[in-house]
């Protein structure tokens, strides 16, 4: 089915699983929606998150997609269920499939969670893990340093990375988990400075492998997948200025054939 994939974010974060998505699935093509004029959603009420995240998802059903990626912790905690129920399409989350990877990767059954304030609130990914394995310890922080960090563009600068770094985990260093699960889609570009604070004696899981895999089971299922040599030329839609989206996508994204469509949500 030559439908395009929705991958939707409250910014830039979501770019780490739509990478994950074309390297796993080169065949299809995606439709990318980052809503940077009301990011970041971490922050925000879950029900005011819940009414953004489901009017993103309607402007993407609305340009035909297939299949909806909801590309952000903080959405997939706040509107998964409602999304489920409201298209014919099916929805993916990305905390099932980190949790789930969290489990496979643990040899202690410890494992911190490194989230956004509404995603730690929500203690969503506590419900998901313990839904499979209730002898696990969960240790949820918020890290609300760590978005600005990718959305201003300093994640390169590694001075900076560190000190927001020690500020936020300098007390868990000593902790027995043996594995991190990076709560934001956004973190994954601050995933090796996070190994290497740990002194690489933590497994640090990105959901984005495992949402992407879930994306390919749902596609294979459903008889879904694109054809091979379909078009490829992917359409990022930014709610707001798409100057930062942009030079972030052509240094985490290099070489992808791409169009940018700048669109107001509120009037469009």
């Amino acid at each position: 089915m030559n439908k395009p994939i929705g991958v939707m974010d409250s910014g830039v974060g979501g770019l780490t699983v739509a990478k994950e998505i074309m390297r796993q699935l080169p065949d299809e093509q995606i439709i990318y929606f980052g809503d940077l004029k009301r990011c970041p959603y971490g922050d925000r009420p879950l029900e005011e998150v819940k009414k953004y995240t489901i009017e993103v998802a309607d402007h993407l059903v609305s340009r035909g997609v297939k299949l909806i990626v909801v590309a952000c912790n903080t959405a997939t905690a706040a509107a998964l269920p409602a999304l489920e129920e409201r298209y014919d399409i099916p929805v993916i989350g990305v905390i099932n499939p980190g949790a789930r990877s969290a489990i496979q990767n643990s040899n202690n059954h410890n494992v911190i969670v490194l989230a956004t304030r509404g995603t730690v609130d929500s203690e969503a990914y506590k419900n998901a893990i313990h839904y499979i394995n209730n002898d696990f310890q969960i240790t949820s922080l918020a890290c609300p340093k760590f978005v600005p960090l990718v959305e201003e563009l300093r994640y390169k600068d590694k001075v900076v990375v560190r000190i927001a770094l020690h500020q936020t985990l300098k007390h868990l260093v000593n902790s027995t988990a043996d594995t991190i699960i990076l709560g934001c889609t956004h973190y994954p570009l601050l995933a090796g400075e996070i190994y290497d604070y740990f002194g690489g004696r933590k497994k640090v899981i990105d959901s984005g492998h495992e949402t992407a895999r879930e994306v390919s089971s749902v596609l294979t299922y459903g008889k879904c997948h694109a054809a091979p040599g379909n078009s490829r030329n992917h359409l990022m839609i930014v709610n707001g200025d798409s100057t930062r989206f942009e030079y972030i996508l052509k240094d985490w994204i290099p070489f992808i054939d791409y169009t940018i469509e700048e669109i107001d949500l509120e009037v469009y």
